[in-house]
């Protein structure tokens, strides 16, 4: 029987196809990792300010446990340094580098600060060091961000108002908008009930349903015409007056779920020995701290 010669030929055809296949599905897996995010369902955390007078270990515990619940991304209300100083607000960059180096994951979005803004010199710093302008807006999925710097006033400049208005126009799209700045200059008109103020006209113009900031470092929510205004809980800087956690006074931060067209709000208290881990509702907040539960409703605890 003659020798029949070897099927070099199928043998490279099947090890090409191999190939090929194994090329194809690592650049797919390569391209959804790369992908901007388009789904309807994600989290993202929000932590209140570090400083002033920023409590030793409280930042770093907020972050151990923030990166324990995976969120797409985080973003920060303002005051991160305790600044003030063009001297010093360099190596306090720095030394945020370092406590945000193991979390690198994370996007993470600065809101500009008095803390953090207070001079040319350390507008420059904060750009650098953040990594975008000192207001500025993103998307993720169908929800848009607007970022706002009131870091040098407690009341919203008008170049400030002038580029929300743009952002939000520019966005009206999205069916979701959250928008963000340090200083809460709505807070007297809305705890007045007051609806006639710039923000507030141009939130309910475009449709934006939560204003959140912080500064004050407590916890605390409003209605007013269907838009949610939100304080920030402390997520290092010192607490004040009684430092109860019923008046809104402690160490933690929000865990947000974002499905299709709504929120919803987990106001997160720290573990011990920051807090005792409790669980809330946004709803479970009023405009002078907790308010009053059922007794067989109680917050929840980890």
């Amino acid at each position: 029987m003659p020798n029949r010669p070897r099927p070099r030929f199928r043998i490279s055809r099947t090890i090409a196809l191999g190939v090929f296949l194994l090329v194809f599905l690592l650049s797919l897996l390569v391209s959804l990792r790369a992908a901007p995010p388009s789904a309807a369902s994600f989290r993202f955390a929000i932590l209140g300010d570090r400083t002033g007078d920023a409590q030793p270990g409280v930042y770093e515990q907020v972050w151990k446990e923030v990166a324990a619940e995976n969120p797409a991304f985080v973003v920060s209300i303002g005051d991160t340094i305790q600044g003030l100083n063009d001297q010093t607000a360099e190596a306090e960059w720095r030394a945020m580098g370092r406590i945000w180096q193991p979390f690198q994951r994370f996007p993470l979005y600065l809101v500009p600060g008095n803390h953090d803004i207070w001079s040319a010199e350390s507008e420059r710093l904060f750009r650098q060091y953040a990594g975008h302008p000192a207001h500025y807006g993103f998307d993720y999925g169908q929800t848009h961000f607007t970022v706002l710097d009131n870091s040098r006033s407690d009341d919203l400049p008008a170049e400030e108002l002038a580029f929300l208005e743009t952002d939000l126009k520019a966005h009206a799209a999205q069916p979701l908008k959250i928008v963000f700045s340090h200083r809460p200059s709505w807070l007297f008109d809305v705890a007045l009930k007051n609806p006639q103020f710039a923000l507030h006209q141009l939130a309910r113009r475009y449709g934006v349903q939560y204003v959140i900031a912080g500064h004050v470092h407590q916890m605390l929510h409003f209605e007013l015409e269907g838009v949610t205004y939100v304080s920030m809980a402390s997520s290092g800087g010192h607490l004040r007056l009684s430092r109860a956690y019923d008046d809104g006074w402690f160490f933690g931060y929000a865990l947000v779920e974002v499905h299709g067209g709504s929120m919803d709000f987990a106001i997160r208290e720290l573990d011990p020995p920051y807090g005792k881990g409790r669980i809330t509702k946004l709803t479970d907040w009023g405009m002078t701290g907790a308010v009053k539960r059922d007794s067989r409703e109680p917050a929840m605890a980890r």
